[in-house]
């Protein structure tokens, strides 16, 4: 039997004592991760979340095993945030619709979630109607007109069924009162409400495709609304790609039990710490690059040398050389060799071992900028 045919679905219930510790745990990680990222300044943190939208739509979408881009994904998500990073790739259909879809979940997350908001999202997730050689329903819940929705694995003929949503005829109902109770007020902790959104809305599986994608969209809406911010700096569908049989594991042992969801909200509860955990290897550059300037600061540095600084903070791939500080910055080749002699003085630049037309620079490693003795 699943939970949804049980007589009193859907009135969820939670151990709130045993879930208490590790609600004040996530929450005091979310605060600390907010300041941080608060004393960064405007454009790191603007890198910040452009790094974490990224990570969330591939991941998210690497959990279904579709792969995208990530080029065109940051391009992607650059483009409507107004970040500047260079040259632009453009970006596939597919692609573009999940970035949209990711960005008005945490962007607009103060806005209530409609019906027609949902089939939105899930229209730019398959923006030709189909999911791979299938055609599917799109902008409108599934009709269940080639059977049953079923959650199955293993080759044909020897499909195993995990779970099975509930049938079509019910699907306005369920969406009625999921939609109500995620727009009504705060009646439980706004961290408890992105676990259990989560949950209810890929238990009713309302879609022919694109499902586990969305649910993910509103546990990230649930969770801006529970930092009342659209700034994303940890990514929750990144941690679950790493933890993605535990994740499939949890769901289907939870959908099979009763409406007892303790240990669904344990494990989300946890996997959320994990995720803010891991924003430090998700923002390693964007930190990296804030350390850099923490460093730096009280030395004089000019407009162009910030530019190819910058750059190379970034990873830039080639071997800085004179011609191509010039090049980049956009001046003459002696104001790129005094402008790059300055920094070398400063201990910001090392100079490699080659001489003559092969010398080329690079950043000092932090562990000797610490040390070095630079003049201010």
């Amino acid at each position: 039997m699943y939970i949804h045919e049980l007589s009193n679905w859907p009135r969820f219930e939670w151990n709130r004592e045993q879930l208490a510790k590790p609600l004040a745990d996530v929450r005091h990680r979310q605060g600390r991760l907010s300041g941080h990222m608060e004393a960064l300044g405007f454009n790191l943190r603007q890198e910040a979340v452009l790094e974490t939208l990224a990570a969330d739509v591939i991941k998210s979408s690497e959990i279904e095993g579709e792969k995208l881009n990530a080029e065109q994904v940051r391009s992607s998500i650059a483009r409507r945030l107004n970040i500047d990073i260079g040259a632009l790739k453009p970006a596939d259909r597919n692609v573009e619709g999940i970035v949209e879809m990711m960005l008005d979940a945490t962007r607009r997350y103060d806005q209530p979630l409609t019906s027609e908001r949902l089939f939105a999202w899930q229209a730019s997730l398959f923006p030709t109607g189909r999911s791979g050689m299938h055609k599917i329903r799109t902008g409108t819940w599934r009709d269940d007109s080639t059977g049953p929705m079923e959650v199955v694995s293993g080759p044909a003929g020897k499909q195993r069924v995990h779970f099975q949503a509930p049938a079509a005829p019910r699907l306005d109902q369920e969406m009625q009162g999921f939609l109500g109770w995620f727009n009504a007020g705060a009646d439980v902790d706004p961290v408890f409400k992105a676990a259990l959104a989560h949950f209810w809305f890929v238990t009713i599986h309302p879609f022919d495709d694109g499902n586990g994608r969305i649910a993910r969209a509103i546990a990230d809406m649930a969770l801006a609304r529970s930092e009342d911010s659209s700034q994303r700096f940890y990514s929750m569908s990144a941690q679950i790609r790493q933890e993605r049989e535990a994740y499939y594991n949890i769901l289907q042992q939870t959908q099979q039990a009763t409406l007892d969801i303790t240990a669904w909200m344990e494990w989300f509860l946890g996997c959320l710490g994990r995720a803010i955990n891991g924003a430090q290897t998700t923002l390693s550059g964007v930190l990296k690059k804030a350390r850099f300037w923490e460093e730096t600061a009280g030395i004089q540095i000019n407009d162009r040398q910030r530019l190819i600084l910058n750059r190379l903070l970034d990873g830039f791939e080639s071997k800085l050389t004179t011609s191509k500080y010039a090049q980049l910055a956009k001046c003459s080749h002696d104001t790129a060799l005094r402008d790059i002699l300055v920094l070398a003085e400063r201990g910001i630049l090392r100079r490699s071992p080659e001489g003559g037309r092969s010398t080329s620079y690079a950043l000092t490693a932090p562990e000797m900028l610490d040390n070095a003795s630079i003049s201010r």
